[in-house]
């Protein structure tokens, strides 16, 4: 293997441990009265509204039950619903209420220092080019993995 490409796999997985340990200090120190994985359910949630739990924690990376502790306290203090699925009866949909606006944007500008932090000394340009190539990466490995799926189901 290209030592290169061999780099760019570690650099990635690092990248990604590291800003998850940014994000958890920085949730933590907040005082946000949530926990920074709650906070990670609930950006989660507010990046596709109305998801099934099932979903949700696939996203997360987290088993099912860890995450329904997230959303017993999210719910417990109003910031999100459940609510039957009209395609699954078994599964719940979460959404958000109205009064999650306010968590949601403490925790973005939370996020949005840490991001600050992690891209200083890139221009615009670099940033830019960036974000797309991650995109295209994840992208990319979504098709691989959604392919790899479906051959094994077969």
């Amino acid at each position: 293997m290209d030592k290169g490409m061999d780099n760019l796999g570690f650099l990635i997985v690092d990248s990604a441990r590291l800003l998850r340990a940014a994000f958890e200090r920085r949730i933590t120190q907040a005082g946000l009265g949530l926990t920074p994985g709650e906070a990670r359910a609930l950006m989660n949630i507010a990046s596709v509204d109305g998801s099934r739990q099932l979903d949700i924690a696939t996203r997360m990376g987290v088993e099912p039950m860890t995450l329904c502790a997230y959303l017993d306290k999210l719910q417990a203090i109003g910031l999100i619903e459940r609510q039957q699925c009209s395609a699954d009866r078994r599964a719940k949909r979460i959404n958000l209420t109205s009064t999650s606006e306010e968590m949601i944007a403490s925790i973005r500008k939370e996020l949005n220092v840490i991001i600050s932090q992690a891209t200083d000394g890139l221009d615009n340009e670099q940033n830019r080019m960036l974000r797309e190539s991650l995109a295209l990466l994840n992208s990319n490995l979504q098709a691989v993995t959604a392919s790899s799926t479906a051959s094994d189901e077969n």
